[in-house]
């Protein structure tokens, strides 16, 4: 079995089976999530520190989120409404740095459901550290798009976050 080791001088830095790794234990982990997007963790993802840069975490999000509200058909609602989602804040909290290669699964689910408002969590979870390497949450706003200002969440879109939601429950 090969073995790929990305920065072998930098103390601490683990080399890799080329094996495909076992999903089993990463599934279990992202099992409460009704939305995992696998992404393969990129070169150019990388900074000075040899570890995938922060920023990349909110792109990680990004992606989960767009999955997401593919799978609410958030766009046939925002044509016929004009209402959509906005993210209004997002935060992050690292728990594992992610170097290449690497394979990463991404989790979205909606946790709170206010009246103009909803809370989705995140979770990265590194296929080849088998562990979690990163959390994170966004605060998405229902936003009128044609008048340019706040709304009211459609009931419509209520129904499809709790149907979605209940598929994992």
């Amino acid at each position: 079995m090969r073995k790929i080791c990305i920065m072998p001088s930098i103390p601490d830095q683990t080399c890799r089976d080329t094996k495909q790794q076992d999903h089993t234990e990463m599934k279990k982990i992202t099992e409460s999530y009704p939305v995992v997007i696998e992404i393969p963790v990129v070169w150019g993802e990388m900074d000075a520190f040899q570890h995938v840069n922060n920023v990349v975490y909110f792109r990680y999000f990004e992606s989960a989120r767009i999955a997401y509200f593919g799978k609410l058909d958030v766009m046939d609602l925002m044509n016929r409404t004009g209402i959509g989602p906005i993210l209004a804040t997002t935060s992050c909290r690292f728990r594992a740095p992610l170097t290449y290669p690497d394979k990463v699964l991404i989790g979205a689910k909606v946790v709170n459901i206010e009246q103009d408002r909803f809370m989705m969590n995140y979770l990265v979870v590194s296929t080849g550290l088998q562990k979690i390497a990163a959390e994170g949450d966004g605060l998405i706003v229902a936003f009128n798009y044609r008048e340019n200002k706040k709304a009211i969440i459609p009931d419509e879109l209520k129904q499809r976050i709790l149907d979605l939601e209940k598929i994992i429950s």
